[in-house]
Order: C-alpha cells, then sequence, then structure tokens
C-alpha cells in the first residue's frame, strides 16, 4: 500500500510539471500577440475553458470538499493565475465582437464557479457529497478544455460556405505546443487516476488524451499545406511592399522631372 501511495505521489509530481508545462505552452502564441498587438485569428475559447477547469479543480481539491487533495489544488491555483492571465492579455489586445465575447465568457467563468461553489459550500455537509457535485462538474469541463483546441478543426475540415466558413487547410491557429502539452498531461494524469482509481481524474484526462492525438494527427495532415499558405502570405506581402516602393520611386521621378 505505501509503494502504491508513493507511486502515485510520484506520478502526480510528474503529473504536476507536464501541467504547469501545458498552462504555459500558449506562451509563444500571446508573445506574437503583444509583438503584433492583435489577437489575429487565434480564439480565446481554450484559454476561457482552461481558467474555468482550473478554477473548478481548485474548488475539488479544497480540504473542506475532498481533504487529501494538496497536488491537486496546487497545480490548479498555478494554473488559475497563469489563465488569467492569457484572458487579461487577449481582452487588451482584441476588439470589437472578439473582446466582448472574451469578456461575456470570462465573466461567465467567475459566475459558474462562484455559484457552483455557494451552492455546494452551503446546502451540502459532507465531503462525499461535495465531491461528488464538484467532481461530476470538473469532468464536463475538464472535457471542454480537451475539446477547446479543436474548434479550429470545424473551420479546417468544413467547406467553404461563402465568406463565413473557410476551408484552411491550416493549423497556424492551433497552436502545436499546445497540442503536445495536452497529449502528455492527459497520458499521466490518467495514470494517475488508474494507479488508486479515481474516476473524476480517469474520464476527462482518458479522453482528453484521445482529443489531444485527433489534435497531432491534424498537424501532421496540415503540416505542409499550414508552411505553404505562411509562405505565400509572406511572398504577396513582399511583392506588395515592392509594388509600393516602385509606385512611390514612380512619382518622386515624375515630380522631378515637373520640376
Amino acid at each position: 500500500m505505501v509503494a502504491i501511495d508513493t507511486m502515485r505521489t510520484a506520478v502526480g509530481i510528474v503529473g504536476n510539471a507536464i501541467s504547469l508545462g501545458l498552462f504555459f505552452s500558449p506562451l509563444p502564441t500571446f508573445i506574437r500577440i503583444w509583438k503584433k498587438k492583435s489577437v489575429e485569428e487565434f480564439s480565446v475559447i481554450p484559454y476561457v475553458a482552461t481558467l474555468l477547469n482550473c478554477m473548478l479543480w481548485m474548488v475539488y481539491g479544497l480540504p473542506i470538499v475532498h481533504p487529501n487533495s494538496t497536488l491537486v489544488l496546487t497545480i490548479n491555483a498555478a494554473g488559475t493565475a497563469i489563465e488569467l492571465c492569457y484572458v487579461i492579455l487577449y481582452l487588451v489586445f482584441s476588439d470589437g465582437p472578439k473582446r466582448l465575447k472574451a469578456l461575456l465568457l470570462f465573466l461567465g467563468d467567475l459566475a459558474i464557479v462562484g455559484v457552483v461553489s455557494a451552492i455546494v459550500l452551503i446546502f451540502f455537509h459532507t465531503h462525499e457529497r461535495r465531491s461528488l457535485i464538484i467532481g461530476i462538474l470538473c469532468v464536463i469541463f475538464c472535457i471542454i478544455m480537451y475539446l477547446a483546441p479543436l474548434t479550429v478543426m470545424l473551420v479546417t475540415l468544413l467547406p467553404m460556405v461563402q465568406s463565413s466558413v473557410i476551408k484552411t487547410k491550416s493549423v497556424e491557429y492551433m497552436p502545436l505546443s499546445l497540442s503536445v502539452a495536452s497529449f502528455f498531461n492527459g497520458l499521466c494524469w490518467t495514470i494517475y487516476a488508474l494507479i488508486r482509481f479515481d474516476l473524476y481524474i480517469t474520464i476527462p484526462n482518458t479522453l482528453g488524451l484521445l482529443f489531444s492525438i485527433t489534435q497531432l494527427v491534424l498537424h501532421v495532415l496540415y503540416y505542409k499545406s499550414t508552411k505553404m499558405q505562411i509562405a505565400e502570405r509572406k511572398k504577396k506581402g513582399e511583392v506588395g511592399l515592392t509594388n509600393v516602393i516602385v509606385v512611390d520611386s514612380l512619382k518622386t521621378s515624375t515630380s522631378e522631372q515637373s520640376q
């Protein structure tokens, strides 16, 4: 029993390290957003979904809800802080409908966690009941967190319909680092949950493992086409810049001749 507990703790520590990597994996995306001062076509959904997931797991890990869950509590407290920074940056560098959508989703996160926490702590007085209710919600929103990056896939795979749905065949806005981190995170926490069976951790992380594999398959399928599209876009940008320079030069020459 001691050996099993030690093994589970060790896997949990590794899982925390991988989860931390998962939380930091969007950093290149937000460095790009910071430099360009624009969120471009990046979606806020993965970040508000992860924020909500972390906040709910943090509540689940509280001693008054599910005792002896220090590893779950600490990593999700860190995740909450990191994801909150991402959402704030998204709000700063988005505008119009994108900013409104991000703000509403963020406020929705806070409302859900606040209401759920209040109901559970006020009306349920045993660890078992509190763990059951929060655990079920954690399963649901953890699955949503793993699914969130695949919202890009809907745009990637659907056929062209006027200008609203674009068949891009591009994974540019589905970050590879996030997909890889999700894969190892799901794998590690599935192992952790199976050592001493925890249904609430097993279900979402097993599904998350499958979803992340789907994302990695998409990266393999569309890697070349994504590179080609980025190169073509850069080429067009260079051509456009050359045309501007040529036109400006002609205008300058004409002006000098007329003088």
